[in-house]
């Protein structure tokens, strides 16, 4: 056990699910510093409190847990991202990866195996479950392989426009939230339509629930 506790930002919308990792990572002498119920104040906890750990999940409303952690590894870099989440499809495992995770673990994991996981994490040695470790050997065996994810492709902007559509805001709506004109707006929205191949809202709604990227 480390004489100075490694400090951790738990990031999940689920309520219940963040108080019980809350609980069980204090009862194993790890120092919870913030807790978060969306991506957007992910963000926010993370830039306030520095904490060495995040403890992320992937489906959260209004920024994916995938976009987190591209933002966290590129505003810190010093923060490890462990991510516990109920996906186990290899192309989360891959994605969440390349986005910048060292750590993948599922939900129905062993408690005392979180624990290990977020000190595995914070020493740089990164820590991947049974299902991540395989996902990423295949990957290793195959690095040709195209999962094919249209969703992996989307800038940083029109991943937020793709999460602000999927939750039913207008055009205008979207504008005044990322503080954009309108036009820019609707130019995000069509690119994003036509890099996912939908043709509209209503089938991008159905390929983020197919994709589990909203709850």
């Amino acid at each position: 056990m480390p004489s100075v506790p490694v400090r951790v930002l738990i990031a999940d919308d689920h309520t219940m699910v963040r108080e019980s990792l809350v609980q069980l990572l204090r009862g194993g002498g790890i120092d919870v510093v913030a807790q978060a119920a969306d991506g957007l104040d992910t963000l926010r906890q993370a830039e306030a409190t520095r904490p060495d750990v995040v403890v992320t999940d992937l489906s959260m409303p209004r920024l994916s847990g995938l976009e987190v952690i591209r933002r966290l590894y590129e505003t810190l870099p010093d923060t490890r991202v462990l991510v516990l989440t109920m996906h186990q499809e290899d192309e989360y495992i891959l994605q969440a990866v390349r986005a910048g995770a060292t750590g993948y673990m599922v939900k129905d994991s062993p408690a005392a195996e979180l624990l290990a996981a977020v000190h595995s994490v914070h020493a740089g040695k990164g820590y991947f479950g049974p299902q991540a470790a395989r996902a990423l050997a295949e990957q290793l065996r195959h690095p040709e392989r195209d999962l094919g994810d249209p969703y992996g492709r989307l800038t940083a902007r029109e991943r937020e426009v793709f999460h602000l559509i999927a939750e039913g805001l207008t055009t205008k709506e979207i504008a005044r939230q990322l503080s954009i004109s309108v036009k820019t707006a609707e130019n995000h929205r069509a690119r994003v339509l036509d890099k996912l191949g939908a043709r509209n809202t209503v089938e991008l709604v159905r390929y983020a629930l197919r994709k589990r990227l909203l709850d």
